[in-house]
C-alpha cells in the first residue's frame, strides 16, 4: 500500500488574551511520500506534478532553494545533529487546487528505515511570501505522542510579537493525525491551534469528492486568514509591524556573527 494518502478534518485556533478569539474550519491535506510523487502523477488523473491539473504539486511551493526537497530536508536534519539514516520523508501539505496554493504550515515527517519517526520539520509560510523551517527531533512517549518545543524565530501574524515559544504535541500520521501547537508569550499562554484529521486512500474518486465538498479549499484558507485579521483588528489588538520583526532578526544575526 502506498504511504501517500489524504487527511480530511478540521483546524481550530483559539486566542486566550488580551481578547478571547476563536475559529474553526474544515479542510483536507495530502500526505505525500517524497519518493512517490512521480508514481502518483502517473496513477492519478486529477493530480499532477509540476503542471496544471485540478490538483497539483509544484516543488517550488516548498523548501528554500532549487535542490530536491529530499536533499533540503536531509541537510536540515544533518545540520540539526539528528540521527537519520535515509528513510521515508512524508510531507503533509495543501496542494494547489485549480492552480492556487497557500500553506500556512507544512510538516515533513522524517522516518528512519525501520519506520521509526526521527524528526519533524515544520515549514511555516507567511503572507509576505517568506518561509522558515523549524527542524526538531521527534522522541515519542509510551503512548506514541511526540512533544517538542522551540522559541519563535519567524514573523507570522501582525497580532503576535516575536518573544514567544511554541510547544508541539503530535500524534504522527496513522488512521488519524493530530497536531496541536500551544503558543506562549513571556511565559503566559497566548494561543492554541489544533489540526485533527482522518486518513483516506488517495485516489481519483476521493479527490473528486473533496473538490465537490471542499471547493477552493486553498482560497478558503487565505480568505480566512484575512477575515480573522480584520476581526482581531476590530477587537483592538496591538499590531506588531513586520519591519520590527526584521529588525529583531537582524539583531540576532549580528549577535551570532
Amino acid at each position: 500500500m502506498a504511504s501517500s494518502c489524504i487527511y480530511s478534518g478540521w483546524v481550530m485556533h483559539r486566542r486566550l488574551h488580551p481578547r478571547r478569539h476563536s475559529f474553526r474550519y474544515r479542510a483536507w491535506w495530502l500526505l505525500i511520500d517524497l519518493d512517490e510523487i512521480d508514481a502518483l502523477d502517473t496513477r492519478l488523473r486529477l493530480f499532477s506534478r509540476g503542471r496544471r491539473n485540478l490538483i497539483s504539486f509544484h516543488d517550488g511551493d516548498y523548501g528554500h532553494d532549487q535542490s530536491s526537497l529530499r536533499a533540503q530536508i536531509t541537510r536540515q536534519l544533518s545540520a540539526g545533529g539528528i540521527d537519520y539514516d535515509g528513510g521515508p520523508i512524508r510531507l503533509l501539505c495543501s496542494p494547489r487546487v485549480l492552480g492556487y496554493q497557500f500553506n500556512p504550515l507544512s510538516i515533513y515527517f522524517c522516518h528512519r528505515r525501520n519506520g521509526e519517526l526521527a524528526a519533524t520539520v515544520y515549514e511555516v509560510h507567511n503572507t509576505f511570501g517568506e518561509r522558515h523551517s523549524y527542524c526538531l527531533a521527534a522522541p515519542a512517549d509510551s503512548s506514541g505522542v511526540v512533544r517538542q518545543s522551540r522559541d519563535k524565530k519567524f514573523y507570522v501574524s501582525p497580532f503576535m510579537g516575536m518573544d514567544m515559544r511554541y510547544d508541539f504535541r503530535v500524534m504522527p500520521p496513522g488512521e488519524t493525525l493530530t497536531v496541536a501547537i500551544a503558543g506562549s508569550e513571556h511565559g503566559q499562554p497566548l494561543l492554541n491551534a489544533v489540526l485533527q484529521a482522518e486518513r483516506q486512500e488517495l485516489d481519483d474518486r476521493r479527490l473528486a469528492s473533496l473538490l465537490v465538498t471542499h471547493p477552493l479549499v486553498t482560497l478558503k484558507v487565505i480568505a480566512a486568514i484575512h477575515y480573522e485579521a480584520v476581526r482581531l483588528w476590530w477587537k483592538g489588538l496591538t499590531i506588531h509591524p513586520h519591519s520590527a520583526a526584521l529588525d529583531t532578526k537582524q539583531e540576532l544575526e549580528r549577535k551570532h556573527v
